[in-house]
């Protein structure tokens, strides 16, 4: 009866393309891979480049047993657009299928590199059981292979991880602070503290300042700060390495080190170059919470590599991102390591509107105020702003069906999941505004107290 209602709406507006993706998913589900195709194929004449019905076609051929076609179709997409995540994690699927644990491997640790979300265990457990377990160094066409490793501790580590890691973890720089909604605070901050230092070198070795160094980057869950650090690279055109804790971590002892001491080389060879370490506080917690030696080895490399105990770190800038800078080892925050600390609060209200005209886009409005929408939100990250219209769609399209025709997300419904949706942010000032009130000797969370009214 859904689909029924959904083709009725459909037929009522056979452009929207949000409708053809919807109805062409439930043909899939339902395995008629005919009227799925159908679908997606009418999206593709509408917007020739749509990644998501790319993507489709290429599932669809493997579903009907053309796993041949579904790679060639993979291989084309991931060149076109090589940040598209869920197309890596489709290739390591069919790559496991056609029985290349290796190659898979490669592709699922690709896929989870550009978004973590797309981490699946179970997938990611079936191609360690099928040997999947070795190093291999990708080609720029996309493809793979094999390389021996040597048994000797860091000369095998830095020859083979050194082309292994360029394209796993080197991501595009392709954005600047224009692409980047408000934080206008925040870009000023990392302008002067990065960006003017890195570019005008001389300048700055006049004062005795070198360019590179250690910044981190704090505050709550969902408000940018990734985004952040992958424009700052932009501005600066340089390299950006994009780090996760599960590339770092290795089950046997000391592998971890060596492959931190590796990404860090690969960086420095790759200057000028930004080095972005993601969920900081799981690499650098406090050694006084570890019991394993294991751990405090790795947080003892982690900061020989900052202070360029064995390489120069010049023109290496090293971003760290985290939502609970209390939990990390003090030691980390002295002078030549993340010694800038820099508050990435929520959006203001203009880039709040700014976000939600993104999260616009695509979907059939009417009566819709993004400075009113704004006004309403204060508080939210941009991961609420977008379960807003999350919310605001899926009541539209509850209405839809059961109208037999396409009603469109408005306003109302907006200020309504507005009112519904609660910030996630709220959660996180409670436990900061804890730490800024009675754990903050050193004035490191002064810009939480600000925020909050509670200091000027």
């Amino acid at each position: 009866m859904e689909l029924e209602a959904l083709k009725a709406a459909l037929a009522a507006s056979p452009d929207n393309i949000p409708l053809l993706l919807l109805v062409g998913k439930m043909h899939e589900d339902r395995f008629e891979l005919a009227d799925a195709r159908a679908c997606f194929d009418r999206v593709l004449a509408l917007k020739p480049d749509h990644s998501e019905s790319l993507l489709a076609i290429a599932r669809l051929a493997d579903l009907s047993g053309n796993s041949s076609e579904a790679a060639v179709r993979l291989e084309s997409l991931c060149s076109q657009k090589p940040g598209f995540a869920a197309a890596w994690l489709l290739r390591a699927r069919i790559a496991l299928d056609e029985g290349d644990a290796v190659t898979a491997r490669s592709y699922y640790d690709t896929a989870v590199d550009l978004d973590r979300s797309a981490a699946d265990d179970e997938l990611l457990q079936s191609i360690l059981k099928a040997g999947g377990n070795k190093r291999v160094a990708m080609t720029s066409s996309g493809h793979t292979r094999e390389e021996e490793e040597d048994d000797s501790p860091l000369e095998g580590m830095d020859a083979v991880a050194a082309r292994d890691l360029n394209l796993e973890f080197k991501v595009k720089a392709d954005l600047k602070f224009d692409d980047v909604g408000g934080m206008e605070k925040v870009k000023e901050d990392i302008r002067m503290k990065i960006i003017h230092p890195l570019k005008n070198p001389d300048l700055f070795a006049a004062y005795g300042k070198k360019a590179g160094g250690g910044v981190l980057l704090y505050g709550p869950p969902g408000c940018g700060k990734t985004l952040m650090a992958r424009a700052t690279a932009g501005e600066i055109n340089a390299a950006f390495f994009s780090i996760g804790l599960h590339q770092v971590l290795d089950m046997y002892l000391g592998e971890s080190e060596q492959k931190l001491h590796a990404i860090f080389e690969l960086a420095r060879k790759s200057a000028p170059a930004v080095l972005f370490f993601d969920e900081t506080d799981a690499l650098a917690a406090d050694r006084r919470d570890l019991r394993q030696s294991a751990g405090r080895n790795l947080i003892n490399q982690f900061l020989s590599e900052l202070d360029g105990a064995q390489a120069a770190n010049d023109g290496l800038l090293i971003l760290g991102a985290t939502n609970a800078p209390w939990h990390l080892d003090s030691a980390f925050l002295r002078p030549g390591r993340f010694d800038r600390i820099i508050f990435v609060p929520p959006p203001d209200a203009g880039a709040r509107a700014d976000i939600v005209k993104i999260h616009a886009k695509g979907k059939p409005l009417v009566d819709f105020d993004p400075a009113d929408l704004a006004k309403r939100t204060d508080g939210f990250s941009g991961a609420d702003l977008r379960a807003v219209f999350d919310q605001a769609t899926e009541s539209a399209i509850a209405e839809a069906m059961k109208k037999g025709a396409v009603v469109p997300v408005s306003g109302k419904l907006l200020a309504k999941a507005a009112k519904e949706v609660k910030p996630s942010t709220r959660k996180w000032f409670e436990t900061a505004k804890n730490h800024a009130l009675y754990a903050n000797q050193s004035g490191l969370y002064d810009d939480v107290l600000v925020h909050l009214g509670l200091k000027k």
